[in-house]
């Protein structure tokens, strides 16, 4: 007896459950190894854009924006957040620095809260839009990422940067997509800063940032057509 998936999901929907597998596996790694959990993260980022092309090459199904939407949730929500957690409390103690601790752990918390509704409001009302409402999870989690591989590991940047990444995901500020050009540049950078270490790798890790900063501030702007 066959499973009920067969027949039933496409290529672009074994990339997305991919994406989810990729969520988890950061998750995990997150409380040891704040830099790989941070790569795990951006290839997730990489796979998402590319179920994507992949469904509008060779069509979607009716389960692919619900299947995407449960998967960003892991990788772009529960991950990042618990990248943030585990930093900020391997840092700060319950004990030496309450406020702080409550904060460590409340803040990411928000952070997913945030990215699930966000996430589902994306579903009912903008899948099928060029454009969105709030900051994209995706983004959320790159620029949360780039960060750490370029250096900004503090545990207080990281919490406080966690609470502004949540509130503006659920903001009115609309995005417009990026053009496929450009969201082309952006995988090219994400790989090299998956790939590369060192040096050359925190270059590319800074360079990310900087385009993932852009377009957070100036893509509800400037960013259209």
């Amino acid at each position: 007896m066959q499973p009920r998936f067969v027949g039933r999901l496409g290529l672009a929907d074994a990339v997305t459950v991919g994406n989810a597998m990729l969520g988890f596996l950061a998750a995990f790694v997150a409380t040891r190894d704040a830099g790989l959990a941070a790569r795990i993260v951006l290839l997730a980022a990489v796979m998402d854009g590319l179920d994507g092309v992949i469904a509008r090459k060779r069509g979607g199904t009716l389960a692919g924006p619900y299947l995407d939407s449960l998967a960003d949730v892991a990788s772009f929500g529960v991950a990042p957040a618990l990248l943030v957690a585990s930093r900020a409390t391997d840092m700060w103690s319950f004990g030496n620095d309450p406020l702080a601790y409550v904060l460590a752990l409340l803040l990411p918390a928000v952070y997913v809260a945030m990215a699930v509704t966000r996430l589902g409001l994306y579903t009912a009302y903008d899948s099928d839009a060029s454009e969105t409402k709030g900051v994209p999870s995706t983004l959320a989690a790159t620029v949360l990422s780039a960060g750490v591989l370029a250096g900004f590991v503090g545990p207080g940047f990281l919490v406080a940067l966690s609470g502004l990444l949540a509130g503006l995901m659920v903001t009115q500020i609309t995005y417009p997509d990026l053009h496929p050009q450009d969201a082309l540049v952006m995988g090219v950078v994400q790989v090299l800063a998956i790939l590369l270490r060192g040096r050359p790798g925190e270059v590319f890790a800074f360079a990310l940032l900087f385009l993932a900063l852009a377009y957070l501030f100036l893509g509800p702007r400037f960013y259209w057509d």
